[in-house]
């Protein structure tokens, strides 16, 4: 690997992604690709939503001039130009969401076709579990969709889904230069380039969002470099590390499916209950909002970094501390429903009960 050569290619990168945000800003208004004001988003001015094609040909360059040798690297990057054309089609027409999964499951194909598969993980006490084909592409198809949808779902306040995926993406270059897993580090570096180029723009007041364009290109991205790097490593907990780096997509997307199906909702409409709507709501700034949600994401990122290499005892601290972190997070921005917070209630009533035992003691 050339750092030399690594360093320009991030450059070229951001250089690029942060000049050709300009020209990509004037066709969406030209073509209409523009987001309109409504009841469900908190934007009150037409805004264009293309953002994310300038992403995509701002990593396109630096791929172009480091062009890394990876015998599935020819499937990973046509499933991201899939990927993308469909995120193009929806910023125009706002396709159904069958339409839109079509095509996503059209792009996983594609890059399970040329090699990128989960084929094993590694349990704690049991060790590696090797997956037969069938469940190998399932599983696969489940990440790639899955992530590329909680990317997207995310994507709901200026900067929230680049600012998270780069701090995702810098947990997965740590831990890449800590494997030398190449071909993850150079693909990770550019996406960073990329998100750090748009985030220029995007950040509140966002002057472009990078639309779905954007987001399934990031989440598509993200799903298959964590694939190549972080499933193929052979820690005790190898099969959460990815899971824990996006936490924050994640399970306000689990929360949101499972919300929904209480509430005897359709999973597949959008609402406003979502993490970041909810501390909105809770009175804090758009600004405080997003920062919030990026230390939420670094905090996981670091916890993750420690699982990849932390003993089993360590692991096991870090689990309950992880589930804990979870819970009281999901109960303060009130994703568990009816206002219930049975963990920061029980905490709240242990600090004053150890209040009035120590008066008493006086």
């Amino acid at each position: 690997m050339n750092i030399t050569n690594l360093i320009i290619a991030f450059f070229i990168t951001l250089i690029s992604t942060l000049i050709l945000v300009i020209p990509v800003k004037k066709l969406a208004f030209k073509f209409g690709f523009v987001d309109r004001p409504s009841k469900r988003k908190i934007h009150k001015h037409v805004t264009p939503r293309l953002g994310g094609l300038a992403i995509f040909f701002g990593v396109a360059l630096g791929l172009l001039y480091l062009r890394p040798s990876h015998p599935e690297m020819p499937a990973v990057i046509i499933g991201g130009i899939v990927m993308t054309i469909v995120g193009i089609i929806d910023d125009k027409y706002q396709i159904r969401p069958l339409a839109k999964l079509t095509g996503q499951l059209a792009a996983a194909t594609i890059v399970i076709s040329g090699g990128v598969i989960i084929e094993k993980i590694t349990l704690p006490l049991i060790g590696m579990i090797h997956f037969n084909q069938l469940v190998a592409v399932l599983i696969t198809v489940l990440w790639i969709v899955g992530i590329t949808n909680a990317i997207n779902l995310i994507d709901g306040l200026d900067g929230l889904a680049s600012g998270v995926t780069t701090i995702g993406l810098i947990s997965i270059l740590i831990m890449a230069i800590m494997d030398a897993n190449v071909v993850v580090i150079y693909l990770a570096t550019l996406l960073i380039a990329g998100n750090l180029g748009f985030l220029y723009h995007n950040f509140h007041p966002a002057k472009i969002y990078m639309g779905d364009t954007g987001s399934m290109f990031l989440g598509y991205s993200i799903a298959v470099i964590s694939t190549l790097g972080l499933f193929k490593n052979v820690t005790i907990f190898s099969f959460i590390v990815p899971i824990i780096i996006l936490a924050i997509p994640i399970f306000d997307t689990l929360f949101a499916i499972v919300r929904r199906t209480l509430d005897g909702e359709s999973i597949l409409l959008p609402d406003k209950k979502h993490i970041h709507y909810r501390l909105l709501e809770a009175g804090f700034s758009h600004r405080a909002t997003v920062l919030m949600i990026y230390g939420f994401s670094a905090l996981f990122g670091l916890i993750a970094i420690l699982f990849s290499k932390a003993s089993l005892v360590v692991t096991l601290v870090l689990s309950l501390a992880l589930l804990l972190l979870l819970q009281a997070f999901a109960e303060i921005v009130g994703v568990i429903g009816n206002g219930k917070m049975p963990l920061i209630s029980m905490v709240h009533r242990t600090y004053k009960r150890k209040r009035v035992d120590y008066k008493s003691n006086q």
